[in-house]
């Protein structure tokens, strides 16, 4: 009962939240003002699982499946009531594509499956926190581009920054993670394969940031040659 008034108590933040910003910038999109929410949740649920990852313990690497600490729960009832006011949102307005709601939907279930056994709130908070870190990069792209900065340095820096942290945290130290939990018999199957399911999508968002890394390059250094012909032809 209290896990289930703490996850309400956290969708009726983000919302209030959303329609809190919604009347202070009423000249702005609704996608404005829930990403300004997006972006809220993720600097917070970052600073509060890694909090809880790498001081209040347990390290998920050697104690996957390990029964969940009470910290670890208020953490996945705020990410969880983030993610249900977000999926409603998205539904509601259509903004996101198959990938993206299959992604939100995995991570409902993975943290309600976590609730419901008690267990494996290292590794899941391990997960959040491994996702959740390029989010607040994520929504600066965007708001970049709204305010007609994205073509710049700064917008190049925040690129180069997404995708290392995204290959090096979420798939690099994600696969370690993913192997530990496999090889951990303290983990249920179902966390196993909640985990088989977040891994794979992982993978699918890595094959598409790739993909728009290697077209952004391409587009740079054509403009690049294109401007060094011209600067020598003058």
């Amino acid at each position: 009962m209290l896990v289930l008034c703490t996850v309400l108590c956290s969708v009726l933040g983000w919302l209030t939240l959303y329609l809190l910003l919604c009347a202070a910038f009423r000249e702005r999109s609704a996608e404005w003002n829930c990403r300004l929410v997006t972006l809220s949740h993720g600097i917070l649920i970052v600073l509060l699982t890694a909090y809880v990852v790498f001081i209040d313990g347990p390290w998920p690497l050697t104690h996957a499946g390990s029964e969940n600490t009470e910290l670890q729960v208020l953490s996945l009832c705020v990410c969880l009531g983030y993610f249900l006011f977000d999926l409603f949102w998205c539904l509601l307005h259509r903004s996101e594509g198959p990938v993206m709601l299959a992604h939100h939907a995995a991570s409902i279930l993975g943290i309600l499956l976590t609730l419901w056994l008690g267990s494996s709130g290292c590794e899941t908070c391990g997960v959040i926190f491994g996702s959740e870190l390029t989010n607040p990069l994520l929504q600066a792209r965007w708001f970049l581009r709204q305010v007609g900065l994205y073509e710049t340095v700064l917008g190049d820096l925040v690129d180069v920054l997404f995708i290392s942290l995204f290959a090096g945290v979420r798939v690099g130290v994600g696969t370690a993670m993913f192997y530990c939990q496999l090889t951990s018999p303290r983990p249920a199957l179902l966390m196993k394969l909640g985990g088989v399911v977040m891994y794979v999508l992982a993978w699918v968002f890595m094959v598409d940031i790739a993909r728009f890394g290697y077209k952004k390059s391409k587009m740079k250094y054509r403009r690049w040659k294109e401007r060094t012909l011209r600067e020598s032809q003058d």
